[in-house]
């Protein structure tokens, strides 16, 4: 039995963050409802980053709505509202991200639903909190990025001293995980005491959380701006030899390793007395010996050094050399989803083990409407 068995969803999202969130239970065995608008259902359906169409929808879209079923209804229509609250009072949890004041507008906010459920679980992503002189701004990944800090980290120091955006909707995401994390604790507190709870996030929240070490560090250490390495930044407050370098024939991380003893592995012995003072007053003149000597050899010649002395160092794969590892296959880490048309997708799995076993749940994402006759029927609507 999955964790979830029993607990219904209702799925309000768009785009990533709450689609992902509601992912996330879906594969921990809850059934999950996606409430959609009937002419053209969530955004993310058309909102393509590749050309690849999948059945009429983005491969996004399918990605993070595999494992649910789907419920079109028009809010602005009284008698299909009526069928949406339907709908909440036999639910467990319901999740939205939308703008703030939307769904209080339709009187779907916590405050209107929790009189006709008060065991539920109301979960709610925004862009940047619900107060304040961001609240009504776009709710964006790559925006949220550009306004918590988080693009001065990455990337190497220049002339221009660029920032530099991470290459996925990483504010998104988390944001979506910490949502399940609230909705999960707030499970737990109702079966305590049979009430149900409001859980609130942001992207900004989840884009400040994802900096919190570096972002302590700032705050107490006379709140000095972080500086990039010029060479190989692998962290903008780690000293050398944290980082990345180019090898003969390809790239090698090498991650926090005492210089004393990485110095005599590379050939360098005029590195060998180092002070960890000097890893950082020096770094990117120490890294930039080490950079040079590291392009001398491959990869792998410098991996048969450096791993049997127990120095912390990897190879950078890209996805096909990935995808071909014995280390990736093991994972058994993607699946065979059906088509409407027959064939199939790839899609990665859940990345939660339960009692050894993966969480195994592979139906793909739906098409608009596609249960609402069923659902109908089953809920009495």
């Amino acid at each position: 039995m999955k964790p979830l068995e029993g607990h219904l969803v209702l799925d309000f999202s768009l785009f990533l963050a709450g689609p992902l969130c509601a992912l996330r239970l879906a594969d921990l065995g809850a059934r999950v409802i996606k409430i959609e608008r009937p002419d053209g259902g969530d955004l993310c359906r058309s909102l393509y980053i590749s050309p690849t169409d999948i059945d009429g929808d983005s491969t996004l879209f399918h990605a993070i709505n595999r494992n649910k079923q789907s419920f079109a209804a028009n809010l602005k229509d009284p008698a299909q509202l009526q069928q949406v609250r339907r709908l909440i009072e036999r639910a467990d949890v319901m999740i939205t991200n939308f703008r703030p004041g939307v769904m209080k507008r339709l009187g779907l906010d916590y405050d209107s639903v929790r009189s006709i459920n008060p065991r539920l679980v109301y979960g709610s992503i925004s862009g940047y909190g619900d107060t304040g002189p961001w609240a009504e701004r776009p709710g964006q990944d790559l925006l949220a990025q550009a306004l918590s800090g988080l693009m001065w980290l990455s990337g190497d120091r220049d002339e221009a001293n660029t920032p530099v955006p991470i290459g996925v909707s990483i504010a998104d995401t988390l944001a979506g995980h910490f949502l399940a994390q609230g909705i999960l604790a707030c499970l737990v507190r109702r079966g305590k005491t049979g009430t149900g709870g409001l859980v609130e996030t942001s992207l900004l929240e989840a884009a400040l959380d994802f900096q919190f070490e570096l972002l302590s560090t700032h705050l107490n250490d006379g709140r000095r701006p972080p500086v990039r390495s010029s060479i190989g930044n692998g962290n903008a407050y780690l000293g050398a030899p944290y980082g990345v370098y180019a090898t003969k024939d390809g790239w090698l991380a090498v991650a926090m390793n005492p210089m004393p003893k990485l110095a005599p592995l590379l050939g360098l012995p005029e590195l060998a007395g180092a002070t960890k003072a000097d890893c950082f007053d020096r770094r990117d003149e120490i890294k930039r010996q080490i950079a040079q000597r590291l392009r001398a050899h491959t990869t792998a010649h410098w991996l048969s050094i450096l791993e049997p002395a127990d120095i912390w160092a990897a190879e950078v794969l890209d996805w096909p050399k990935l995808i071909e590892h014995e280390a990736f296959k093991v994972l058994n880490w993607t699946r065979d989803l059906p088509r409407t048309g027959g064939g199939s997708m790839l899609s990665c799995r859940c990345p939660v083990r339960i009692d050894g076993q993966i969480m195994e749940n592979a139906v793909r994402a739906p098409r608009i409407g596609e249960h609402a006759a069923e659902l109908r029927r089953e809920f009495g609507l």
